[in-house]
């Protein structure tokens, strides 16, 4: 094949339609729908609650609570529960969202209306401060109320003491979306990644707020340079991970940020990038490709300029 980009490919690649792509039941957490809500202790001060939609990392201060996402709205009531077994007496004074996705920013409601203190990016306030299309899940999400938005954001980077532990969290740039955090609790070397680490399933570049292959790649870099053999690590849906889990999506995303440009710049529709094996020695551990290389596709287009040789 010529190394001479072909227009008709360029646009279907440019103009993809949304509708051919698929939701993989695992995204966004919706395969923990079916799991039991269940709590596990990470240290003296923190737990990791599950089967929320969402994971969820609780930490226990001297007169209250702090959560690490809030799971989705249909688990809310369970988790809510669950979450006051852990400490009776204390309550939810402060919430953090890695990112606007409502698998994880379903108790901001409950928790608004008691007042606590909810900590997310300024992108994230703004996404779910408006009603949002996400194409490829061809789904609309409607604004929060305003009492269920973040009320304390940030733009870089902060940190806070919540009883015994330090919490420092940052923005990871435009990765899964453009307002992805991390937190981390040097202390109990607990690191929450969010939804730019993902389990069994390949990571998502969401182009519809902000999301880029190329950002999801630093993202990961900036979050193994953070951890250790010994960190915990905590992904948006699925099992405690380690830096070396870390580092094997690290080079993944560093792989297919270097073939699919390549490609692209070859003339390779969009058609024949999703039959391709380029992720071949990949899919045994993240599974089906299709929706990782529609969405990371989509996302490249936008970033063109950054790119080179492609139009």
């Amino acid at each position: 094949m010529s190394g001479v980009p072909n227009r008709r490919d360029f646009l279907q690649v440019l103009l993809g339609s949304a509708a051919g792509l698929s939701l993989s039941p695992k995204v966004f957490g919706q395969e923990t729908r079916r799991e039991v809500v269940a709590a596990a202790r990470l240290s003296d001060n923190l737990t990791l609650i599950t089967g929320a939609g969402g994971n969820v990392v609780v930490v226990k201060g001297a007169d209250g609570l702090a959560m690490v996402n809030g799971g989705d709205a249909a688990h809310s009531a369970a988790l809510l529960k669950m979450v006051a077994e852990q400490a009776p007496g204390r309550r939810v004074t402060t919430l953090f969202n890695t990112d606007w996705h409502h698998e994880h920013c379903g108790s901001n409601d409950a928790l608004g209306k008691t007042g606590a203190t909810i900590i997310a990016h300024e992108n994230t306030k703004q996404y779910l401060s408006n009603e949002q299309f996400v194409e490829w899940q061809n789904r609309t999400y409607k604004a929060l109320p305003a009492q269920a938005l973040p009320n304390r954001t940030f733009y870089t980077s902060d940190k806070l003491t919540f009883g015994r532990e330090r919490i420092e969290y940052a923005q990871l740039g435009p990765a899964h979306t453009d307002g992805d955090m991390y937190v981390f609790f040097p202390e109990s070397n607990v690191l929450v990644a969010g939804d730019v680490l993902t389990v069994g399933t390949y990571p998502i570049a969401d182009y519809t707020s902000g999301g880029w292959l190329g950002g999801l790649m630093n993202a990961t870099k900036t979050l193994v340079e953070l951890s250790n053999a010994e960190t915990r690590v905590v992904p948006g849906v699925g099992p405690l991970q380690t830096r070396a889990d870390l580092q094997a999506e690290l080079e993944m995303l560093t792989a297919m940020r270097d073939r699919i440009p390549k490609l692209m710049r070859q003339g390779r529709g969009r058609d024949e990038i999703l039959a391709s094996d380029v992720t071949k020695e990949f899919d045994g551990r993240w599974g089906d490709p299709k929706l990782f290389l529609s969405t990371t596709l989509r996302g490249l287009m936008l970033h063109v300029r950054e790119l080179g040789g492609i139009v």
